[in-house]
C-alpha cells in the first residue's frame, strides 16, 4: 500500500485546514519527526533528487568516494567531485534484489525486465527480429516426482472468471474407500475439500513416511536434469531431421574449422518455481530456429517441414528417456533416481491475442515467478550458516523444517581431505585426432574419439549414467543452499540467442534516464548525479573511485520520503498506462486517440 505522507509540509494556519495545521509536538526520533525535520531542510529538494535513482528501494547501497572527469588523450583531470558534497556524503543505488518480500520496488523492475526480455524471444523486438513470431515455440511445465502424499487442491471443472481468484468446488483431497493408517499409525487419506488459501496444502500427510532426502538432492540436481532434457530433445530434433532427408549445415567456427551441425537448434528458457511441497518444477519456452552456415549466431527460421508438433513430441521423448542416479552418499550408497514427474504439460504458443496460450500471457505468466522464491512453502531466511542452523532445522519438526535439516545433514564433510599436492591428477584426454580405429558396431573408420556414425545412437545410453563422476563433495552444496531446500541454480535462464540481456535493458534504461530531462533547465545545479555525467563527452572519461559505505537509509523517515516519492510516481506511470489502454480500447478503428 503506498504511502500518504506529504512530501512537502503545509503552511495553512486555519485550524483543521491542511494536513499539518495545529500539530503536536514534532519529536525526532520517531518516524514521522526525522521526516518532518528532513522535510524542512533548505537542500530537501536538492536531496529528494539525489535519492530518485534508487528512492523505492527498502536497502539502497551507499557508495562513498571521488568521481573524476578525465581527458581521454592526455589523462589529465578536467574534474573532481567527492561524495562529501552530496547530500548525506554517498550516492544512493538500488540493491537490485529480485525476491519480492526483499525489495518490492527492485523486483517489479526485475519483474517487467523479465517480462520484456521473455516477449522479445516470442514476437521479436529490442534486437530480435520480429520474424521470431513465426517460429514454432511451445510453453513445457515439468513436475518433480512424488515423494510422498501431500494435501492438494484439485478442480477437475473450472466454472469461475478468474483463477486467481477461483472459488470452484474442488475434490476431496485423498479419497480412499477403505479408512487405511501408515506405518506410522497416521491416516493414509483425507476427505477434506481443501480451500485456495488452506494453510496445509503442500504438507504430507505423514511427515515420517515422506522422504525428505529424496526430495532435497532431487531439487540440487533438477538444473542437470534440464539441461540434459534440452540435449536430448534436440537430438531428437537432428534424428528427425536426418530421416526427412534434410541436410545438414556447414557452419565455419571462430578459429577458422568447418563443422556439420543439423539444421535446427533450440533457443530456450526456463523459469524455476518452487511449490508448495518444497519440491521445484520448471516452466519453460522453447523456440525452433535453423542454422545459417554463412552467419551461425543469426536468428533465422527453421526447415518449412518443422511444425510445432514435432516440438512437443522432442520434449515429450525427452522428458520419458532422461533419467540418471546420482553419485553415491554414505547415506545412500547406490545415489538417489532422477527424474521428472508423471505430470508433463505442454502447450503451443501463438503470438497475437487469438489462442490458448498466447506470447503476452506466457511472457506475463513466468516474469511473475521470477520475483517469487521459498514464500509458498512458508520459509524465508537468507543463508544459513552453522550459527543459526539450529533455528530453522529440526529432524523432529515440521514439512520445511525437515527439509532444511536434510539439507545440512546430507551436505556433511564425507571423507578424510586429502592435500591437493597429494591428489592424483585427472585424466585429460588430448585434443585433436587419434589413431585410425574401426568402429565394432558399423565397421567404420574413423580418426575421431567416437564413431559419427554411431554416436547418436549411443547418446541415449549415456542418459542413464550418473551426473559425474563420482566425488566426496558432490553433495556439498547441499548446506549452501539449505535456505531454498536444496535448489541452487537461477530461478530465470535462456538459450544465448533466445533474446537479449539483461543488461542491454538496464543500459537502454540507463540512456533515457540520462536524457530524460535533457530539454528542462536543471534548477539545482549542486546536484551531482553519476548518470548525468556518463558520456557528456566522447573525449573524456569518467573515473570513479568510489567503496561500499553501508546499506539501507540514514533514518526511517528518510526511507518514508523517499518511498513515498516513488510510490507516488508509480502510480502516476500506473495511471497513465491505464488510461492509454482504456482509450485504445474505445477508440473507433481508423482514427489516432489523442493520448498518442
Amino acid at each position: 500500500m503506498a504511502s500518504t505522507l506529504d512530501l512537502t509540509p503545509r503552511t495553512a494556519l486555519a485550524r483543521g485546514v491542511g494536513s499539518n495545521a495545529d500539530v503536536p509536538p514534532v519529536y525526532g526520533y520517531t518516524a514521522a519527526g526525522s521526516a518532518f525535520e528532513r522535510a524542512t531542510r533548505p537542500d530537501y529538494y536538492g536531496w529528494l533528487e539525489h535519492v530518485r535513482a534508487a528512492a523505492g528501494c527498502t536497502r539502497p547501497i551507499r557508495l562513498a568516494g571521488q568521481i573524476l572527469t578525465v581527458e581521454q588523450g592526455t589523462g589529465r583531470v578536467i574534474d573532481a567531485r567527492h561524495t562529501d558534497v552530496m547530500p548525506d556524503g554517498a550516492i544512493y543505488t538500488a540493491c537490485g534484489n529480485r525476491r519480492a518480500t526483499v525489495c518490492p520496488s527492485c523486483a517489479q523492475t526485475y519483474q517487467r525486465d523479465a517480462f520484456q526480455l521473455l516477449r522479445a524471444g516470442l514476437v521479436g523486438g529490442k534486437g530480435v527480429p520480429e520474424s521470431v513470431a513465426s517460429h514454432p515455440a511451445v510453453f513445457p511445465t515439468f513436475t518433480a516426482p512424488s515423494f510422498g502424499p501431500v494435501h492438494s487442491r484439485v478442480v477437475k471443472r473450472h466454472t469461475c472468471g478468474n483463477r486467481r481468484r477461483c472459488d470452484c468446488r474442488a475434490e476431496p483431497c485423498h479419497a480412499r474407500r477403505d479408512v487405511g493408517v501408515c506405518p506410522h499409525g497416521r491416516p493414509a487419506g483425507c476427505w477434506a475439500r481443501h480451500e485456495a488459501g488452506d494453510a496445509v496444502l503442500g504438507r504430507p500427510l505423514c511427515l515420517d513416511c515422506y522422504d525428505h532426502d529424496h526430495q532435497v538432492v532431487w531439487n540440487l540436481f533438477s538444473g542437470e536434469l534440464w539441461h540434459r532434457t534440452k540435449q536430448a530433445a534436440e537430438r531428437y530434433l537432428a534424428k528427425l531431421a536426418r530421416r526427412r532427408g534434410i541436410p545438414r549445415v556447414e557452419v565455419v567456427t571462430a578459429s577458422g574449422k568447418t563443422r556439420n551441425v543439423p539444421p535446427v537448434r533450440l533457443s530456450p528458457g526456463k523459469v524455476a518455481e518452487l511449490q508448495a511441497r518444497g519440491a521445484v518444477h520448471f516452466h519453460g519456452i522453447a523456440r525452433l530456429d535453423g542454422i545459417d552456415g554463412q552467419e551461425p549466431d543469426a536468428v533465422v527460421p527453421p526447415p518449412a517441414r518443422f511444425t510445432v508438433d514435432d516440438l512437443i513430441d522432442a520434449f515429450r521423448h525427452a522428458a520419458a528417456q532422461v533419467a540418471f542416479h546420482t553419485p553415491p552418499h554414505p547415506d545412500r550408497p547406490e545415489g538417489w533416481l532422477i527424474a521428472w514427474g508423471e505430470q508433463l504439460d505442454i502447450r503451443p504458443i501463438t503470438t497475437g491475442l487469438d489462442g490458448d496460450v498466447t506470447d503476452g500471457m506466457v511472457a506475463g505468466y513466468l516474469a511473475k515467478y521470477a520475483t517469487k522464491s521459498t514464500e509458498a512453502t512458508g520459509h524465508t531466511s537468507t543463508r544459513l550458516t552453522a550459527d543459526t542452523i539450529g533455528d530453522y532445522a529440526d529432524p523432529d519438526g515440521d514439512h520445511t523444517a525437515r527439509l532444511i535439516d536434510a539439507c545440512w545433514r546430507i551436505g556433511r564433510p564425507t571423507g578424510n581431505p586429502v592435500p591437493l599436492s597429494e591428489r592424483p591428477r585427472d585424466h585429460r584426454p588430448r585434443p585433436g585426432f587419434v589413431e585410425r580405429w574401426e568402429c565394432a558396431d558399423c565397421g567404420r573408420h574413423t580418426r575421431y574419439a567416437a564413431c559419427p556414425t554411431c554416436t547418436a545412437a549411443r547418446q541415449a545410453a549415456l542418459d542413464a549414467e550418473p551426473a559425474s563422476r563420482p566425488q566426496p563433495r558432490s553433495y556439498a552444496r547441499l548446506r549452501r543452499w539449505a535456505h531454498m531446500l536444496g535448489y541452487g541454480g537461477h530461478f530465470l535462464t535462456k538459450g544465448r540467442r533466445y533474446s537479449v540481456t539483461f543488461q542491454l535493458l538496464r543500459d537502454t534504461r540507463v540512456a533515457y534516464r540520462r536524457h530524460e530531462h535533457h530539454h528542462q533547465v536543471d534548477e539545482h545545479t549542486g546536484t551531482l548525479r553519476a548518470v548525468d555525467h556518463l558520456g557528456e563527452d566522447d573525449t573524456a572519461l569518467i573515473v570513479g573511485t568510489l567503496t561500499f559505505a553501508g546499506v539501507g537509509w540514514h533514518t526511517t523517515g528518510d526511507a518514508l520520503l523517499a518511498n513515498t516519492a516513488a510510490a507516488m510516481a508509480r502510480e502516476r506511470r500506473t495511471t497513465g498506462r491505464e488510461e492509454i489502454a482504456h482509450e485504445l480500447s474505445t477508440t473507433p478503428a481508423g482514427t489516432v486517440p489523442a493520448a498518442a
